[in-house]
């Protein structure tokens, strides 16, 4: 929901960081490596309870993600597997937090957890499967050029994942109400993308003028669809 209004607020830094990238010879694939590496860091501590440095782990991985789209359009130009590679790697790292926050209190924290990775389920796959559909159909959305895919958007974007997990790294014992309040929200955008969807979809047809060596736009935080 907030994606495309943070993705304009940041713009200006994320380009500033990613110049000295980009002359330092420094791949957009490379960046989102490292983003993950930094994320699957952020889990680790996360699990063994130690909170800020799960924070501010999981900040820099989010940088990184950021930075690997504003690299990829600046350098070599947009590229379809730095999409594909952002995107499956977006995913499970944030499943990979949800999970460590299980680990890290299973008695009080299992249940939630669970309930909110299958929220997950239902955002990341209305969001794949419709892509994949408008792809096919030559749907594209103007007023969100970079995304790597057309996706409907919903109350969890990446900008709202991102200050949930944040919240929950601050204020650790209060997992379970923000992991079901954020699962309820989730249900919501899955509920709003099943009806989108299928009202955009049901006049269109599969495009005969896909190119098929298109190369769709390199994704980034806040140009991703978070959950």
């Amino acid at each position: 929901m907030l994606d495309r209004y943070t993705t304009r607020l940041i713009r200006p830094a994320v380009q500033a960081l990613a110049r000295p990238l980009l002359r330092g010879g420094i791949s957009a694939n490379s960046i989102t490596w490292a983003g993950f590496a930094l994320g699957l860091l952020a889990a680790a501590c996360v699990a063994a309870q130690a909170w800020m440095a799960g924070l501010a782990l999981l900040w820099l991985s989010r940088l990184c993600d950021a930075l690997d789209g504003a690299v990829a359009r600046m350098g070599v130009g947009r590229s379809a597997v730095g999409g594909f590679l952002d995107i499956a790697l977006d995913f499970v790292f944030y499943a990979l937090m949800v999970l460590a926050f299980a680990l890290a209190d299973p008695a009080a924290n299992a249940l939630p957890a669970a309930v909110l990775i299958t929220a997950f389920v239902g955002t990341g796959s209305s969001f794949l499967a419709f892509a994949t559909l408008a792809a096919q159909r030559g749907l594209h959305n103007p007023q969100m050029p970079d995304k790597s895919f057309y996706f409907v958007g919903g109350l969890t974007e990446a900008t709202e994942t991102l200050a949930v997990l944040c919240a929950m790294c601050i204020w650790p014992a209060y997992f379970a109400p923000l992991a079901y309040g954020f699962a309820g929200l989730c249900f919501v955008t899955w509920l709003g993308r099943i009806a989108a969807g299928m009202r955009l979809l049901r006049d269109t047809k599969p495009s005969r003028q896909t190119a098929p060596n298109h190369q769709p736009p390199r994704a980034g935080m806040g140009q991703d669809a978070g959950v």
